[in-house]
């Protein structure tokens, strides 16, 4: 009796330990269930965005190759506003975040952040006519605009910062849900400069060169954007998959190919691994 017990015992640590690591494994059941669910927020051109109902840009095209690594599954990508995104990453509303996360040294301590997509280092935009903003310094004295919450609004107020210690305060800053209000107001001359990265900055100047125009320099440290998973067991293996992928993109000259196309030029990005930002 306690010989058929012990037996039993055995067998059955026996086969824990041969059972995968993680039962809740996230890739395993995004192969599974066949739908791979993602976040994005699909208003930050040329990015994401939304043109005749469907979710486009520079990620949705990066996407449909990363997807070629799960040839029988779905992706299925949420629209959703970007105060939402993370928060809900956090809480497993979905298996990954497909939009552009600015990386950040509190971000990637909190999350698994992806190799980089594209740069994200700040610029500011004017109206083209303002003749008083020709450098970042210029902010001086002027109302400037970023979204809430948004990596790109803590530069803005590091920054600010800066020019107040030197004695040269910026008026104030606004911020917006989307940045698609904040260069509203900027062109109808409700704001004076909006601080975004540079390539989205290029983009709003590229669709209304009449109205706004990019200052240069940029500002700040170098930066990335990046997509984002859970820092978990269960997700680790989906993660190096999605980065493995990106490293072929990289590598085999696709992803050069994809910038020609949505910003008009090739980006310098590390192919090994994302650098750790700065505190």
């Amino acid at each position: 009796m306690h010989f058929a017990r012990a037996f039993v015992i055995a067998a059955g640590l026996s086969a824990a330990l041969i059972a995968p690591a993680s039962a809740e494994d996230l890739l395993d059941g995004v192969k599974a269930k066949g739908t791979f669910t993602v976040a994005t927020e699909a208003r930050f051109p040329p990015f994401e965005f939304v043109e005749n109902g469907q979710i486009v840009g520079y990620s949705a095209d990066m996407m449909a190759e990363v997807m070629k690594a799960l040839p029988d599954v779905k992706l299925d990508r949420l629209d959703l506003p970007w105060q939402g995104v993370l928060p809900g990453l956090a809480a497993k509303r979905f298996d990954y975040v497909v939009t552009s996360v600015t990386v950040t040294k509190e971000r990637y301590d909190a999350y698994h952040l992806s190799l980089p997509i594209a740069d994200a280092t700040m610029a500011i935009l004017k109206r083209k006519d303002d003749a008083s903003i020709s450098k970042p310094e210029d902010i001086a004295g002027k109302t400037v605009g970023s979204q809430t919450g948004s990596a790109q609004l803590q530069a803005l107020e590091a920054f600010a910062a800066e020019l107040s210690g030197k004695g040269t305060p910026i008026g104030g800053t606004k911020t917006y849900v989307d940045f698609s209000e904040a260069y509203a107001d900027l062109g109808a001359g409700r704001l004076d400069a909006v601080v975004n990265s540079l390539p989205n900055l290029l983009e709003a100047a590229r669709q209304r060169p009449d109205v706004f125009e990019v200052v240069l320099p940029t500002f700040g440290p170098k930066t990335y954007f990046s997509w984002a998973g859970r820092k978990d067991a269960d997700s680790a293996a989906l993660n190096a998959l999605i980065d493995e992928e990106l490293r072929k993109l990289g590598q085999s000259g696709k992803l050069a190919e994809l910038q020609k196309k949505w910003f008009g030029a090739v980006m310098e990005l590390p192919t090994d691994k994302l650098p750790e930002p700065a505190k």
